[in-house]
């Protein structure tokens, strides 16, 4: 047997043993909270779509006129031909929605990611980035040659430390705004005033922030009312928005300088132009539904209702729709989940390395699409399932 095998098995079984392996589920959706299973109709708390939108009638037209008018591919990357009219649209709009002067719209936020980090910093300049941020922060600071500093998790001393101890010609400060698996918020406002003393720049991934905080749903950075042009925003547009794609927020030059020599944009084709049409339909969704982030609010209230049933498992207390209830070990939230889905109540289980080793947890994801209903169900069925945990089969 090769070397090649021998080590791939080897890790494979490793994984297996260690409660680590991972599975694709095949979905077939029904809603935009239910889904099919193996042919099991579930009530899904999985996904990032936390205004409904991916399911909206309004939405799913808007992607079919914007196929019948503009094509369903771009045909080249921006720089040769594939930059359209309604591109250009897009990214007024995007730049307009996020309160900055220019932006560009992106294939996925982790390729926009790749995009900020290795052509704002690169040799002879320095990042500081916080521990919890995202693998995509994570791999363009490896990828841009810059040192990388990891700072404690939203610890504006240590950063301060860090950032007057430098001798880097040029700083960058990185940060996921509401971060994906605690749901908690970065301290934004001191990190902005971090980087004004220090001149450095302060990249924001709001990710998990669109269409949930700031007035019309634009976002953490605007839910601060923070302006200045050290910041560069960027967002994603398949969560809240219902679609794909994402888009990078920032001053003229910054985004001149991405146009030019951001290999991950410069190389791509560009996105289909009708998901570009679709994603102003999206804009105009996200400004209107404050009726829809009123129900996140009552979800989660409700939901924190019953945790005291959920000892000795701990919800942590976050203020978005993002709602983790920390197990612990791997192989026990993994049997967790799999009672609940019995139950018809998907709710996935994180582990190592999405999040440090012995917090694993289920990340229920709350969606202005889930019912009144929907919420009573999942609080009463963990605390049913939670009481009876030492007799749930291994």
């Amino acid at each position: 047997m090769s070397v090649w095998r021998n080590r791939f098995l080897a890790d494979a079984a490793g994984w297996q043993s260690a409660g680590l392996r991972r599975q694709r589920r095949i979905v077939r959706p029904v809603s935009s909270t239910e889904v099919e299973i193996g042919g099991k109709l579930v009530t899904a708390f999985a996904s990032n779509d936390y205004l409904g939108l991916s399911r909206d009638p309004r939405l799913i037209e808007a992607i079919g006129e914007g196929a019948r008018r503009f094509g369903a591919g771009a045909g080249a990357s921006h720089l040769v031909s594939g930059h359209h009219a309604v591109h250009e649209a897009l990214e007024h709009e995007l730049a307009r929605f996020a309160g900055k002067p220019a932006a560009l719209a992106c294939m996925n936020g982790y390729v926009a990611n790749l995009a900020l980090l290795t052509t704002l910093a690169g040799e002879g300049d320095a990042i500081y980035s916080d521990q919890l941020n995202h693998a995509s922060i994570v791999d363009g600071a490896r990828l841009s040659r810059a040192s990388v500093s990891i700072y404690p998790h939203a610890d504006v001393g240590a950063l301060d430390a860090l950032l007057a101890s430098s001798a880097a010609r040029h700083k960058l400060v990185v940060t996921d705004a509401v971060f994906s698996m605690d749901g908690d918020i970065a301290p934004l406002e001191a990190l902005l005033a971090l980087c004004e003393r220090h001149d450095a720049l302060l990249v924001v991934d709001d990710a998990h922030g669109i269409g949930v905080w700031g007035p019309e749903g634009r976002g953490s950075v605007q839910a601060l009312g923070l302006q200045s042009e050290r910041i560069v925003y960027m967002g994603t547009l398949g969560k809240a928005a219902g679609l794909s794609g994402a888009f990078i927020a920032a001053d003229q030059l910054i985004v001149d300088r991405l146009i030019q020599r951001a290999r991950p944009l410069v190389f791509s084709t560009a996105g289909s132009p009708a998901l570009a049409h679709a994603t102003l339909t999206a804009l105009e969704l996200i400004r209107s539904a404050d009726a829809a982030r009123e129900r996140l609010v009552r979800h989660r209230e409700r939901l924190h209702d019953f945790a005291s049933g959920w000892q000795p498992y701990r919800l942590l207390a976050s203020a978005t729709p993002i709602q983790p209830l920390i197990i612990g070990d791997n192989a026990g939230v993994v049997r967790l989940a799999e009672a609940l889905l019995q139950e018809g109540l998907w709710v996935p289980a994180i582990r190592p390395p999405t999040v440090p080793a012995g917090s694993a947890r289920l990340r229920i994801a709350l969606s202005a699409a889930h019912t009144d209903e929907d919420i009573g169900r999942l609080g009463a069925a963990l605390s049913r399932i939670v009481s009876t945990a030492g007799t749930i089969p291994a």
